[in-house]
């Protein structure tokens, strides 16, 4: 599929897809939602791929929506946050809404936070399941700067990640928050320097591509995740019930058999 907004590859078991307008740090635009999702079903149905990079062209990861788009909400209204078809319709009916169908994806998304990280943007970037940011990257929720609400379920995401008070901070103010703080909140794994942040960022997406099972991950992201609307005895209960098929898998045989042959692993994520 050619992309008009957005630009994509696989290489070494990973898909980078990479929001491209860097003259609007990568504003959000109807165009950029629709190829993103493309681009994520793509990834999900291709075996080649194991896991998945979302990152910005230029100094911005996404700056948010574009104004040219919030100027047209005031004339037209919003669409339904459920107007649209989900990515996965037996997915889980929380990962069905316009923003939340990353849990959805089968495959390990790792956010990779280049630059400026606002309002959608940053909503975006606390779907995916890791978060690796350059310390040039900034982030701010933004929305109360706009007389705006918390959109799309980040007042769910955020106290989850940083705390409640933490989270009213961030959202309150919509301050500026520099990568190094963002670690330290939770808002992101590891900072890396801007100037080998990609480098660092495929180095640890190829581990994951090339050393873990695509099925165990698969079925761990489907736990984390689900783990979030469950008891301490329904996750047990739940993943009890997971095993049996885990120990008569392909790739439950070859972690053993690699192991004890003391070679490198040949997974095939069945």
């Amino acid at each position: 599929m050619a992309y008009e907004q957005i630009l994509y590859r696989v290489e070494d078991g990973v898909a980078v897809i990479t929001l491209n307008r860097p003259e609007r740090m990568n504003a959000w635009t109807g165009v950029i939602h629709t190829e993103v999702k493309a681009a994520m079903r793509a990834a999900s149905a291709d075996d080649a791929v194991r896991v998945i990079v979302l990152t910005g062209a230029g100094r911005g990861f996404c700056a948010g929506a574009d104004m040219n788009a919030l100027q047209g909400i005031q004339a037209g209204g919003r669409a339904s946050d459920t107007a649209e078809a989900p990515f996965d319709s037996a997915s889980d009916p929380n990962f069905q809404k316009t923003y939340s169908y990353f849990p959805a994806v089968p495959k390990p998304i790792i956010g990779a936070i280049n630059g400026a990280c606002a309002g959608l943007g940053m909503v975006l970037a606390l779907y995916t399941d890791i978060r690796f940011a350059s310390d040039a990257a900034v982030f701010t929720t933004a929305f109360s700067r706009r007389g705006l609400i918390a959109e799309h379920g980040i007042s769910w995401l955020l106290p989850r990640l940083v705390g409640i008070a933490n989270a009213a901070d961030l959202l309150f103010s919509a301050r500026r928050v520099g990568a190094s703080e963002a670690k330290e909140l939770g808002l992101v794994n590891r900072v890396f320097p801007a100037e080998t942040f990609e480098a660092e960022v495929m180095t640890y997406a190829r581990v994951l591509a090339t050393e873990v099972s695509p099925r165990a991950m698969r079925e761990m992201k489907r736990e984390i995740w689900q783990g979030l609307f469950q008891t301490l005895g329904d996750a047990i209960e739940a993943a009890n019930a997971d095993m049996p098929a885990s120990f008569v898998s392909e790739d439950f045989k070859e972690g053993v058999a690699h192991f004890l042959e003391k070679r490198a692993p040949a997974f095939t994520g069945r």
